[in-house]
């Protein structure tokens, strides 16, 4: 009866399940204050610690928001939380499974600032000290309010030192690469992919497409990719850790 009831979510389990529907929230959140001209990344998405927009929660925030001019972004997080999250969770429990997923959300967050660190770095060569005091200053408003300075190297460094990054995708690349360790060889069926694929060459390759994508593309394409590194590394960190000191008797560790 409670299958029937509850359909496709009925054997979700809850921490997975949860995640799925804070996610949720937070998007029609997201879409409806962006609608009166709020955007509320700008307090709970994450920003470079130089960033005045910089707060320490964003750490943990920003991974429950997504952008909100579609529903793409926050669906195919989604979706992969649905997919290969609920099995993990029947496999670790609730506890180390929110643990897991919230450790690799922000390890993603800070690989991605380390990355926004040496970049920041190498571009202040090419800035005056009067030029970068300006930048530092103002330059967070100008973003906040949807402006920027019109020279592009100054509005390249401006945007790199106060951009605004959402998303589950470092939580969800932890979930992949976890999902690979522990079953390396099912075989996926994707569907920009559609030939049998085993979860560690897939796990594996999508880790080498990111960090291409990461050095080749930088920025240009809005994506995160070296947080997604983050999480991928963070988590395939974590899952060895638990490995080599047997915390769990499970038959995966």
């Amino acid at each position: 009866m409670n299958q029937s009831r509850g359909g496709m979510f009925a054997s979700v389990p809850p921490v997975t399940l949860n995640i799925i529907i804070i996610n949720v929230l937070f998007w029609l959140v997201q879409v409806v204050f962006a609608n009166k001209g709020i955007d509320i990344s700008t307090y709970l998405g994450l920003h470079y610690f130089k960033s005045d927009l910089f707060y320490p929660h964003q750490l943990f925030t920003y991974m429950f928001l997504h952008d909100p001019s579609g529903i793409t972004h926050v669906f195919f997080n989604m979706f992969a939380v649905f997919m290969f999250g609920r099995t993990l969770e029947m496999i670790w429990g609730g506890k180390r499974f929110l643990f897991y997923y919230i450790t690799t959300g922000i390890g993603a967050a800070l690989f991605n600032m380390l990355v926004v660190y040496i970049r920041i770095n190498s571009a202040e060569s090419a800035l005056s000290p009067d030029i970068l005091a300006e930048i530092y200053k103002n330059g967070a408003e100008l973003i906040s309010t949807g402006r920027n300075y019109a020279d592009p190297l100054l509005g390249n460094f401006n945007a790199l030192l106060n951009q605004t990054m959402v998303g589950a995708s470092g939580a969800v690349f932890g979930i992949l690469v976890a999902f690979g360790m522990l079953f390396p060889n099912v075989e996926l069926m994707l569907l920009f992919f559609p030939v049998p694929i085993k979860a560690k060459y897939f796990v594996i390759l999508y880790g080498i497409m990111e960090l291409f994508m990461g050095v080749w593309d930088r920025a240009g394409d809005n994506v995160a990719h070296f947080a997604h590194l983050g999480g991928l590394l963070t988590g395939f960190i974590l899952v060895l850790y638990w490995r080599r000191n047997n915390k769990r008797d499970g038959k995966f560790y």
